[in-house]
């Protein structure tokens, strides 16, 4: 254990979240750039005391739960989790959830795909990065909460507007089978991750539908590589469907295109035109 390295570690990321970071007020008088100790002792779950003999590098030999409870606080990527395990003298073990964090060349695709309509996803089938033309096919992602982006949670959960379910792409019914044979086996990969356990609770307390699929213990189905969404305003538009695996973050790239000079490539084209806009409101 490097007692020095992990005090100088844990100041340095303490230091550069924000109180609005993790939801915290400001208030005034602040003069500890960054959060307070106290603040990230509580989000970590461990005494303020414990946390400020850490970075006094004084602290006792921290357990892999008091280490999962400093990377959740300070917000630590894979990377950094892992250097932290290090310097405690603890081998990393695995992720205890699935990840969140994307790529920068993986963003930057995203965008650099005019006339396809591209999304990530991580292992529980949240939506986690999108496009611009993507938002206009499917919804606003940036418009509604996080725990609304899961792909699986809508499917099975709603909300279905006008009774179109998932956006009313023509899979939906085959989507939900395979959705739900693949969470089970994320949940294996990551049987320590609470989000995943709290999903896969209020799914089978709220679809039996989704309660039958778990309960078969099925986790392989094959994929569509094409399928028809019903937009609101612009009609039916087909797409293939592509997916490109990234295998050390364990997410997909969802691409999808129309066939060229197919209606609906025209109707991907008016979409990234007027964008999530509704065509059918009145002025």
């Amino acid at each position: 254990m490097d007692r020095r390295e992990l005090a100088d570690f844990l100041r340095s990321r303490r230091e550069r979240i924000t109180p609005a970071d993790v939801g915290l007020p400001t208030g005034p008088r602040r003069r500890t750039p960054g959060l307070r100790r106290e603040e990230a002792a509580q989000l970590a779950f461990i005494s303020t005391e414990y946390y400020t003999r850490l970075e006094q590098a004084r602290g006792p030999h921290p357990s892999r739960e008091v280490l999962a409870g400093l990377a959740r606080a300070l917000r630590l990527t894979d990377a950094e989790r892992d250097h932290l395990h290090h310097l405690a003298g603890v081998p990393p073990g695995p992720p205890p959830g699935p990840s969140r964090e994307v790529r920068q060349s993986i963003l930057d695709l995203l965008h650099r795909l005019p006339l396809a309509a591209a999304i990530v996803v991580s292992a529980t089938h949240e939506v986690i990065a999108w496009n611009d033309l993507a938002a206009a096919l499917m919804e606003d992602f940036s418009a509604v909460p996080r725990r609304d982006r899961n792909l699986v949670r809508r499917v099975f959960l709603g909300p279905h507007p006008e009774g179109r379910r998932l956006y009313g792409v023509s899979d939906a019914d085959e989507f939900a089978r395979r959705a739900a044979q693949d969470l089970r086996a994320t949940a294996a990969r990551y049987p320590d991750d609470p989000e995943l356990t709290e999903l896969v609770g209020e799914l089978r307390a709220g679809s039996e539908e989704f309660t039958e699929l778990w309960d078969s213990h099925d986790v392989a189905a094959a994929p569509t590589f094409r399928k028809t969404f019903q937009h609101p305003s612009v009609g039916p538009v087909t797409v293939n469907c592509d997916v490109l695996d990234i295998s050390d973050r364990d997410q997909r790239v969802v691409i999808y295109t129309a066939t060229p000079g197919s209606p609906s490539e025209g109707a991907l084209r008016l979409l990234s035109v007027i964008g999530t806009q509704r065509m059918d409101t009145a002025p």
